[in-house]
């Protein structure tokens, strides 16, 4: 039995021997680059695998026990031993956190969400195993209906994934001089303001960091900044880890501002193939890595950011996955970072003072 993560994009592609399988999924791969999806494909066939010569290095080195990477230009080859149903299960593992759709060629009697293909004497598909989502007759315009499938699909795959909220609360506060998170404005703390913006639209709400936190907020998760990453990227990484089958909206705890309207805005830029949003601010050089969206896709790259001690979030623009779309002039405030007590609007100024004064803190 093969069990998915909710709303992964795993499609399979059935149907009897020359019912026009491959055929099909060929035809559909170069539209489905086009559009910047990342695809992979795996293939199924019951006379076993061809894929090295005999007396080849690494085909001696397989007979013998290892799995192996044959890597090359511009490509690579992973050959690995194993059983069948373990082998599926294992891949799909791998690839649905790595791929914005896997299209499964096979598998009829695996109970996957498939597409099913007459052959040339209009075979129906075997009573067992789920339904089809749609039967695609054998003719000229298979490709254009299985784009249409996949243009609706897809992105309703895509929705029903998790996506939680996560609240960066670890830095310092030097320039404050308390922990912001617990700043008020309109009789909340800035810690709650933002989580109950980010719990409109997330599953759940985590704070990443070892900062303070009104009792309010007990029962939202905490998850420790990673040590092997700095700055945001530890906050982010220890999310990502704790849950990493959720993609992720991810605000920083000095944006009181940030607000319903911003996040509709920010939601309204996700689709599928897109692995992260970092919203430009008009008239700004650079991005806003906070108050972004990580699609969980993203983790490995992250990862690989970290090992490299490559800190800085700014650098993801660097990738096609990547956007940065223009915020609207209207919701640009909704973004600003307030740090220091001077930034502070009247209402939080005395609240601040308040507690810092109960504290003997100096504000």
């Amino acid at each position: 039995m093969i069990t998915l993560p909710e709303g992964m994009p795993v499609l399979a592609i059935c149907g009897y021997r020359d019912a026009g399988k491959t055929t099909l999924i060929e035809a559909v791969l170069p539209e489905l680059a086009r559009r910047g999806l990342r695809v992979a494909v795996i293939k199924h066939d019951t006379h076993g695998l061809q894929v090295d010569r005999p007396g080849k290095d690494s085909a001696r080195l397989f007979g013998a026990g290892a799995d192996v990477w044959l890597h090359g230009p511009g490509e690579g080859f992973l050959r690995v031993h194993e059983s069948a149903p373990a082998g599926l299960h294992r891949a799909l593992e791998y690839l649905v956190s790595r791929y914005d759709l896997i299209l499964v060629e096979g598998h009829k009697d695996t109970p996957l969400p498939r597409i099913w293909l007459p052959g040339p004497n209009g075979t129906d598909p075997p009573p067992q195993g789920p339904a089809p989502l749609a039967v695609l007759p054998r003719d000229d315009h298979r490709p254009r209906r299985l784009m249409d499938f996949l243009a609706e699909w897809l992105p309703a795959q895509w929705r029903a994934a998790p996506l939680y909220g996560c609240i960066l609360i670890g830095g310092r506060s030097r320039r404050m001089g308390r922990p912001k998170q617990l700043l008020t404005r309109g009789g909340k703390s800035w810690a709650e303001h933002l989580a109950a913006v980010l719990g409109s639209a997330c599953r759940q709400v985590v704070f990443a960091g070892s900062g303070p936190l009104p009792p309010a907020l007990d029962e939202h998760p905490r998850v420790p900044d990673c040590p092997d990453a700095q700055g945001p990227l530890a906050g982010i990484l220890a999310a990502m880890r704790w849950a990493p089958q959720a993609s992720w909206l991810v605000c920083a705890c000095d944006t009181p501002g940030f607000h319903e309207d911003a996040l509709q805005w920010l939601l309204a830029q996700r689709r599928p193939g897109r692995w992260a949003i970092l919203p430009r601010l008009p008239g700004a050089a650079g991005v806003e890595p906070l108050g972004a969206y990580y699609d969980l896709r993203l983790r490995p790259i992250l990862e690989t950011q970290a090992q490299s001690k490559r800190w800085r979030l700014h650098d993801l623009t660097e990738l096609p996955k990547v956007e940065t779309p223009c915020v609207p002039e209207a919701l640009a405030a909704a973004w600003r970072n307030l740090n220091r007590p001077e930034d502070l609007p009247e209402e939080s100024k005395g609240s601040s003072n308040q507690r810092g004064n109960q504290r003997g803190q100096s504000i």
